[in-house]
């Protein structure tokens, strides 16, 4: 059958969304007890508790597409500035890295012929010296222009290494991870919410202004050269 890995990924979304509506598995991120239950094992098991929330995230990420920033969330809640923003970035990270492996393995071969026939595409996925593509992959991971559940399946289909999206998406993703994990622990801790939400608002502020510049002065002038 004609683009056979495609039509199975797709059936296995739609399993995935029609499970998920049957057991309400999303629903399990907004329940109270799971969240008490995890600030207790924090203080008995941390190990066990970073576990759990790492496989929490990468499963909710993957599997069930939920925003990143729900994570970002949970993390700052539970662990504080620090460890809350390094631990959701690794989870991200391992999420962001097996998205992209399925969607190599699924979307490729069906997905890619189509991307190349766009010349803007192929200019900046597709380039052979990679440079456009850590570029986009750093301005999309800064200011996302979709979702980062469909960035990471979308960067399976192009042809950008693993190593360089791996290293990549950690090191891009954090900035905008803190923003959140720093601002909602401050919004947690009474005694120190003005500094962290201090130092989230300038994150914030330094992400999109970097972000905003990057874009200008990268994309659109040589998009410009092109036309």
């Amino acid at each position: 059958m004609k683009n056979k890995k495609l039509w199975i990924f797709v059936g296995l979304v739609v399993l995935v969304l029609i499970l998920n509506h049957i057991f309400g598995w999303s629903s399990y991120l907004g329940d109270t007890d799971n969240l008490a239950f995890l600030e207790t094992m924090i203080q008995d098991n941390l190990a066990g508790a970073i576990a759990i929330y790492m496989a929490v995230t990468v499963i909710g990420s993957v599997v069930l597409a939920l925003p990143g920033v729900t994570f970002a969330i949970l993390a700052g809640l539970l662990f504080g500035p620090a460890l809350g923003t390094v631990l959701c970035a690794l989870s991200a990270t391992a999420g962001a890295v097996l998205a992209f492996l399925a969607g190599r393995f699924f979307l490729r071969d069906s997905i890619r012929p189509a991307a190349m026939k766009n010349r803007y595409l192929k200019k900046w996925l597709f380039d052979e010296s990679g440079k456009n593509q850590i570029f986009i992959l750093m301005i999309t991971r800064l200011v996302p222009v979709f979702p980062y559940n469909l960035q990471n399946f979308a960067y399976g289909v192009t042809d950008i290494s693993f190593a360089t999206y791996t290293v990549g998406s950690f090191v891009f993703m954090i900035p905008g991870t803190a923003m959140y994990t720093i601002g909602t622990a401050g919004l947690a801790d009474a005694e120190n919410r003005l500094l962290y939400i201090g130092i989230a608002v300038a994150i914030a502020v330094v992400v999109i202004l970097v972000g905003m510049v990057l874009k200008k002065k990268y994309i659109q002038e040589k998009t410009d050269e092109s036309e």
